[in-house]
């Protein structure tokens, strides 16, 4: 680029003569054009940063993503968790407790941490402080609710150690083994009567087998009933102390009588077809204090995992019972 030459006319001699700049004004000149550059580089920097972002800017904001999407994944996780811890404590408290007659975990013990704000506040300064309190607070409940149920197993183990004659009286084994069932007919709950066609409780589970099947005691204790009944022809009933009662129904022969004693895993009738019943089957009860148990939930001697949640996905899925 050529330098630019400044003239200016002289009326005495009637010609333009040339006009040098003096040093301030060169250097004036020098630091227009300096200014003008640094402004506009200014310039195209703000708008690369606002709509670009430098390289560093753009690596921090994908792994701010990363993280939260981690985060993210970390609380479904923890809910998920305590939704299984729920499930354990329950089965603790209203199962295993009740089983070895011994109180229930209370609730401020499980959950002290749950409503306690003012220990998780100096969270609140943090960038995402809710995500991450909700998390603080959810794996400080996980924690604490492992360590009091492994108190409460811990307990569990001492009094069934303390308590052996009463495990024995407690109805734990399936009264026909795996391999004679041919399958859950009909689980625990509300189902459909098969001769009436209408709604009702079904208090225990079928087992379908052939007539014949040998039936085992599920527990020690004393037979009380080894009789026809209406609705249960022959009916075979147990009591086992401890407020715990079980009973077989349906029943092609009886093994034992009234008065005698019988052991955990005793022979003690044959399957059949007896009573208000549409095929050959085992209807078999758990009582506790007069009141119907869900029998899926006494065995845990004989079956292994496998088995159980089988008989857990069969008893869930029987449709219409069988007597």
């Amino acid at each position: 680029m050529s330098k630019k030459v400044f003239y200016r006319y002289n009326p005495a001699t009637e010609e333009y003569e040339r006009v040098y700049p003096s040093g301030r004004q060169r250097l004036w000149i020098m630091l227009r054009k300096l200014f003008a550059g640094i402004l506009v580089t200014a310039i195209l920097f703000v708008i690369i940063y606002l709509l670009v972002g430098t390289p560093r800017e753009t690596a921090l904001r994908d792994e701010n993503t990363q993280l939260r999407t981690q985060l993210d994944i970390l609380n479904r996780r923890l809910d998920a968790s305590l939704e299984v811890m729920a499930d354990i404590a329950a089965r603790d408290d209203n199962f295993y407790r009740v089983i070895m007659g011994t109180p229930r975990v209370s609730t401020s013990e499980r959950f002290y941490t749950a409503n306690n704000e003012q220990r998780y506040s100096y969270l609140n300064s943090l960038r995402d402080a809710e995500l991450i309190k909700d998390l603080t607070i959810k794996t400080d409940l996980l924690d604490r609710q492992l360590y009091v149920q492994i108190k409460s197993f811990d307990e569990l183990q001492q009094l069934a150690r303390n308590n052996r004659d009463r495990i024995d009286h407690i109805p734990s084994i399936q009264p026909i083994s795996s391999e004679n069932m041919k399958k859950m007919a009909s689980g625990y709950g509300y189902r459909r009567d098969p001769i009436y066609g209408t709604g009702r409780f079904h208090e225990g589970l079928d087992f379908a087998a052939d007539t014949g099947t040998p039936v085992y005691a599920t527990a020690d204790g004393k037979v009380v009933h080894a009789d026809w009944q209406s609705g249960y022809g022959n009916l075979l009933e147990i009591d086992h102390g401890y407020g715990y009662v079980t009973r077989y129904a349906h029943l092609s022969k009886f093994k034992v009588k009234e008065g005698d004693e019988v052991k955990r895993g005793d022979l003690i009738a044959e399957t059949g077809n007896t009573g208000k019943s549409t095929g050959p089957h085992l209807h078999y009860e758990v009582r506790y204090r007069n009141s119907p148990q869900n029998p899926i939930n006494y065995y845990f001697m004989d079956i292994t995992p496998e088995e159980y949640d089988n008989m857990i996905r069969q008893a869930e899925n029987a449709g219409h019972v069988m007597d």
